[in-house]
């Protein structure tokens, strides 16, 4: 993408993207107020400077029978570089980490597993993480229910 901002007709279409990426480019430019060439070309802008990484069908977690959430914290032993490189490469591996997160503060790492059940999460648990080396420790914390869940991110004007 030639220019380094985004614009607000790219923010606009970025939303109606999130919200509906089944628009066609007609569909699309009704919205943000351009005709469909100008906009398949800023979407082509967008999707070759890596804004737009791709697109996916949003699944429902319970109704694909996977209904448990686990939220685990994982202290490493060491934070050197390679170590933290081993982990990322495990967890890069196993489907069952929808989220990884590198933390500030008392743990290093957050992710988020998703199982069908509590005997899935403890095979998980004994088969993968803790024969993780470097690992010290782990903390789970099931979800007992979700209040919000998006996979729009707020493109607000600045």
């Amino acid at each position: 993408m030639p220019r380094s901002e985004i614009d607000g007709i790219d923010r606009k279409l970025l939303v109606a993207l999130q919200q509906d990426a089944r628009l066609t480019t007609e569909q699309l430019g009704r919205r943000v107020g351009l005709s469909a060439s100008p906009c398949a070309r800023r979407v082509r802008l967008l999707e070759a400077a890596g804004v737009i990484k791709g697109y996916v069908a949003v699944v429902d977690q319970s109704k694909a029978g996977l209904p448990i959430s686990v939220f685990v914290s994982i202290k490493l032993e060491r934070q050197r570089e390679e170590e933290l490189d081993r982990f990322a490469e495990a967890v890069a591996r196993w489907p069952e980490i929808v989220d990884c997160y590198l933390m500030t503060g008392q743990r290093d790492y957050l992710l988020r597993i998703v199982v069908k059940d509590l005997p899935a999460y403890e095979t998980f648990l004994k088969q993968k993480l803790t024969r993780l080396e470097g690992v010290a420790s782990i903390e789970s914390s099931f979800a007992l229910g979700q209040v919000k869940h998006s996979t729009v991110l707020p493109m607000i004007e600045t």
